[in-house]
């Protein structure tokens, strides 16, 4: 599952849920899928569907999850918003 997306994907994804979703807290949140970072700005996070995504440096992401299902549907809630939010 590593190798779903990439870190270009990911900050496209991230970008159009702060462009398209409802500002809540210190987070965006568009499709269940809530983008933030953290507080210097250099972490990029996608969180839903009991799925955490963390973006750093050196084009690495983090994917914690604790059942497989949560992460396929994180990641086809990510794809569904790369492919239907211009």
């Amino acid at each position: 599952m590593k190798n779903e997306l990439d870190t270009r994907q990911i900050l496209n994804i991230f970008e159009k849920i702060r462009e398209h979703g409802e500002h809540k807290d210190e987070r965006h949140v568009l499709e269940g899928i809530s983008a933030f970072t953290d507080h210097d700005g250099y972490t990029v996070y996608l969180e839903g569907h009991h799925t955490k995504l963390a973006t750093g440096f050196h084009n690495t992401y983090r994917l914690d999850y604790e059942r497989q299902s949560d992460a396929e549907q994180f990641l086809k809630k990510l794809k569904y918003i790369d492919r239907e939010y211009n």
